[in-house]
């Protein structure tokens, strides 16, 4: 179990810490994580398919500022390993470790709130003598500690949680467990109808509800139905780039009629003057 446990904390700071010196380059998102975690635990489908539900799950959590909502990337790093190292299924895996993200929330928070806030001075000094080696140094060794004590819970987590979630699965009646792997299936849903809140207009109904068609009713796959979007994107955007076009055309046209209206009510009165 240890063995899966650094796997786990080995793959939650590659992603976690990696998006973060790359730029935020989104390799703490879910379904890099679950696949990343899948490839080191030798499930790679397990990770792939709990990676893509829970980046769909996550995808409307958007965190503003300082205020975080919800941590996915150990959300998902335990779901895979618990799915891949206990008998747990997917969607029930799912299930159990979403509150697990929301509460790795409250502790970043605490981390960049109390623990990171202690060498502020010491930055503060390196940069008011102008000590660039030291900002640079502080900057890297803070990275690391950083995200080396978050990888860490990821650690605790699998050591700590599984022989718990062993037991609370082979314990759980078949109706419950039912139950769970439900809520694992609708998860997704209310991701994506937390996003579809924030995105929502009038003018995108008709795409939604071309969505629902292609969906329910001609039963194509989402690949082929996220093929057509991409079509229709294509499309919308040449059409509002020759609307565009068109559009500053009529402006220099409208700017140039004025321009030669000036110059000649400019001569008439010069004339009658």
């Amino acid at each position: 179990m240890v063995k899966e446990a650094l796997l786990a904390m080995l793959c939650m700071f590659l992603c976690y810490a990696g998006s973060y010196i790359t730029g935020s380059s989104m390799m703490d998102r879910p379904i890099v994580v679950g696949a990343v975690a899948g490839l080191m635990l030798g499930d790679v489908q397990t990770g792939l398919i709990i990676g893509a539900t829970l980046e769909a799950v996550f995808m409307g959590a958007v965190n503003v500022g300082g205020v975080i909502s919800s941590e996915p990337a150990i959300a998902t790093v335990l779901a895979v390993t618990f799915s891949v190292v206990t008998d747990i299924s997917q969607q029930a895996a799912v299930t159990l470790t979403i509150p697990i993200g929301v509460l790795a929330a409250f502790v970043l928070l605490f981390m960049k709130n109390g623990i990171m806030t202690l060498f502020a001075p010491i930055l503060d000094r390196f940069a008011e003598s102008n000590n660039q080696k030291g900002v640079t140094f502080l900057h890297f060794f803070t990275w690391f500690i950083y995200y080396g004590i978050y990888s860490f819970m990821a650690f605790l987590g699998v050591v700590l949680g599984t022989k718990p979630i062993q037991q609370l699965v082979d314990n759980i009646p078949k109706s419950l467990m039912a139950g769970l792997e439900t809520a694992g299936g609708l998860l997704p849903a209310v991701g994506f109808a937390i996003l579809m809140k924030m995105l929502w207009d009038n003018k995108l109904a008709v795409f939604y509800l071309l969505g629902f068609v292609l969906t329910v009713y001609l039963k194509l796959p989402a690949i082929a139905v996220a093929c057509i979007g991409a079509v229709i994107v294509v499309a919308t955007s040449v059409r509002d780039s020759d609307m565009l076009r068109i559009e500053n055309a009529k402006q220099k046209v409208a700017a140039a009629t004025n321009s030669d209206l000036s110059v000649k009510d400019q001569e008439e009165e010069d004339f009658f003057a």
